[in-house]
């Protein structure tokens, strides 16, 4: 290790140091139990909050921020600076005092389902690329295969081996393995065969898509099984939005099932789909994927006001995610405190919009949910336009209002 190389690490260290001794804090002991209660559906101390920054960390954490050379340092100093970043914005991110390391498997289909996926660039920055879908005619379908995984020990081991002499005994690292493949099956579709072409398949050929959706589904069960029994699944119950209770005291690696886990998926491509097309032609696929697991989160920027009784039939259902765009009260008559409610807030009105305006709508939304279990979250972020305090003036109102219907 060069000089340089020892300097980059010891700024790392130092900023370990600082995570963990915060993560192992009363302060972050209390935001976990705030998250466990609500999605335990017991009454928090208050209402959890949590802003999910996505793109904006390019404002909130420029590369010229950053002190180390040394590429391997660079990205874990990346990573540490952003943890400490969200602990000045203050909402109730619980930080773990541990480093993950990512368990290796290896794909053994050229593509994931056995055809290239392409898309089309934006011609400005920013934009937004389009799909070039390989399924173009009803004889692409036979090209498509199922996914296949095996579990890599060796390089696990040496990924694990590597960050764990690094971080010596300043930071505990962990294995983390969680599904491969996203059992939400919207997203494949419509890069498979296109978004346009999917909706117009629904009319006019809708055995092309319960052939794709059956081959989705199928697919994904088998990657899921073959996840689960290579014994290298962890939970996935920490964390903002699903941290919770253990699924039961035992669960450790290498006797944990998918049953012990959370699933989480959407229909955001399905959104202007009609409730009983949604049904047809998604949910039923989705529900038998989604009822292996232990309990599952269903949405996200989608518009669910016409679709939540459908949504209340997946068996499993522990948080209903209310975007910014379906109707809060419906969701609140409909649920109750059966389940606990994701609280969407719309990234544009929170940087965009005034701090009284922002306030009043928190407050308006927290009367509409009385009686009920919520998070207040703001993700998808794409900018602060240029002023980086907005996360924590949002996050400090958001814990005020929150408090006050405690």
């Amino acid at each position: 290790m060069t000089l340089e190389q020892q300097k980059d690490r010891e700024t790392v260290l130092e900023l370990a140091r600082k995570v963990v001794e915060l993560a192992k804090s009363d302060e972050y002991e209390a935001r976990r139990k705030r998250w466990r209660d609500v999605n335990g559906l017991r009454k928090p101390d208050r209402f959890p909050v949590y802003c999910r920054p996505v793109g904006a960390w390019a404002e909130l954490l420029p590369a010229n921020m950053l002190t180390c050379k040394d590429p391997f340092c660079r990205n874990i100093e990346y990573n540490l600076r952003m943890r400490l970043i969200k602990h000045e914005i203050g909402d109730d991110d619980p930080l773990e005092p541990y480093w993950t390391v990512g368990v290796a498997f290896d794909q053994h289909t050229p593509h994931t389902w056995g055809v290239p996926i392409n898309y089309v660039s934006p011609n400005t920055p920013g934009g937004a690329y389009r799909y070039d879908p390989p399924l173009k005619t009803e004889a692409d379908f036979d090209k498509l295969k199922l996914p296949e995984y095996t579990y890599n020990e060796e390089k696990t081991k040496k990924s694990l081996a590597q960050m764990q002499e690094f971080f010596g005994d300043v930071m505990e690292v962990r294995l983390s393995c969680g599904i491969p493949l996203h059992p939400g099956l919207a997203n494949y579709a419509s890069s498979l065969r296109g978004l346009d072409q999917l909706m117009y398949d629904m009319s006019d050929r809708p055995d092309l898509v319960h052939r794709l959706m059956k081959h989705l589904q199928e697919g994904i069960l088998k990657a899921m099984k073959e996840y689960e029994d290579s014994g290298m699944l962890t939970l996935n119950n920490t964390g903002a939005m699903y941290c919770s209770d253990p699924p039961r005291n035992d669960a450790k690696i290498g006797n944990i099932k998918l049953k012990d886990l959370w699933g989480q998926t959407e229909s955001q491509e399905f959104q202007e789909v009609s409730p009983k097309m949604w049904e047809e032609f998604l949910l039923s696929y989705q529900i038998p994927i989604l009822s292996k697991f232990w309990l599952v989160s269903y949405g996200c920027c989608e518009n669910l006001t016409r679709k939540i009784n459908g949504v209340l039939k997946i068996p499993n259902l522990r948080i209903f995610v209310s975007s910014a765009w379906t109707d809060l009260a419906k969701v609140a008559e409909a649920v109750g405190d059966r389940y606990t409610i994701m609280w969407r807030q719309k990234a544009t009105d929170v940087v965009f919009g005034d701090l009284d305006s922002i306030r009043k709508h928190l407050d308006e939304g927290m009367k509409i949910v009385k009686g009920c279990y919520v998070q207040i979250v703001l993700r998808e972020l794409q900018t602060l336009n240029g002023n980086n305090q907005r996360l924590k003036e949002w996050a400090d109102i958001a814990k005020e209002i929150s408090a006050k219907y405690a």
